[in-house]
């Protein structure tokens, strides 16, 4: 089992309080999770908040560049890997995208990871596509994203003429450093688990209820064998919420005092019912948290990936890291 944890490069307002953190502490956080030996960090990727973070907030929150971020990031460490956890695909333009992650990966000895989705709010998407296309699909869009990159990350030249992008004879080097380059696809839906069976190096999810988990880890696993893939080649690396106490009960009320609740109502549109977002994350006392992962663990998930500690303050979140890492990572390896 790895665990992992979410850096707060676009989570101000959504999980923090607005200016949780400076770039530096985002280093210090980093440094702190490769001493205790935590796998990677990764980040998140917003442009601009949500209407409800607006309507909550007088501020505005600081929204890093995840790329840019963790290029930083992998300069300040030596083993820990770096990852996105999610990038926005249908945001970014997939041929510049592809010479910047060459380039991440590169320049951090290979220690770069990339997962992607579509992106939890449309009024973000919409707010920066605008009328560029007439009725863009958030879907196609990655679908032409990650065909251009991955054509991008391989062939020596590349071509492509879609309906969103169109580009001619581009020779990018260097190509990353890893071959193959680990690409995890997002979303906890279907088709997510569809794509990720296909060409993913992983699959990363948001949470779900457990047994939702369950069955769509076996629904990775056919959809893997019959397109000839070994299906314990993809790593299921879901994305949990943490938050340890010295009782059950103490962790579930500091938990509920988070900004975490918020964010998990307002994407009730997504299909997690916030009435799970308890149980069905990493939220508890240590040993209800152990027999959780145990549990996770038996299901087949590989990795407790880029988990968002539901606290207020960089001293709390420090405190949570060497928590988990003493106090549970020993006992589930």
């Amino acid at each position: 089992m790895k665990y992992s944890v979410c850096l707060s490069t676009g989570y101000e307002g959504l999980v923090y309080p607005v200016n949780f953190c400076a770039p530096q502490d985002l280093v210090r956080q980093a440094q702190l999770a490769e001493k205790l030996g935590y796998h990677s960090v990764w980040g998140n990727d917003h442009i601009t908040p949500p209407i409800y973070v607006r309507d909550h907030f007088k501020e505005s929150p600081n929204f890093y560049d995840v790329l840019i971020t963790l290029a930083m990031i992998a300069q300040a460490t030596t083993t820990l890997r770096v990852g996105t956890a999610l990038l926005v695909m249908p945001n970014r333009e997939p041929v510049y995208l592809a010479k910047q992650v060459s380039t991440l990966d590169q320049i951090s000895g290979g220690r770069f990871m990339m997962a992607v989705g579509i992106g939890a709010y449309r009024e973000e998407f919409e707010a920066w596509v605008g009328n560029r296309y007439p009725n863009p699909h958030r879907g196609e869009m990655m679908e032409e994203g990650l065909a251009i990159f991955r054509s991008l990350i391989v062939d020596k030249v590349s071509s492509f003429d879609g309906k969103y992008y169109s580009y001619k004879n581009i020779e990018m080097f260097p190509k990353p450093k890893q071959d193959p380059f680990p690409l995890y696809i997002g979303g906890h839906s279907l088709k997510a688990v569809e794509r990720a069976a296909e060409i993913g190096h992983g699959w990363l999810p948001g949470w779900r209820p457990f047994h939702e988990i369950e069955e769509r880890i076996k629904a990775l696993h056919k959809h893997a064998a019959a397109r000839g893939r070994d299906p314990k080649e993809i790593e299921v690396a879901p994305q949990f919420s943490l938050l340890l106490g010295k009782t059950q009960e103490a962790a579930e009320a500091t938990y509920m005092k988070s900004g975490l609740v918020a964010h998990r109502v307002s994407l009730a549109h997504t299909g997690r019912d916030p009435a799970h977002q308890v149980t069905a994350n990493l939220v508890g006392s240590s040993q209800s948290v152990i027999d959780k992962i145990h549990q996770l663990k038996a299901m087949g998930v590989d990795h407790c990936a880029a988990m968002a500690v539901a606290v207020n303050t960089q001293a709390e979140l420090l405190e949570q890291l060497h928590w988990f890492a003493e106090e549970v990572m020993p006992h589930v390896k």
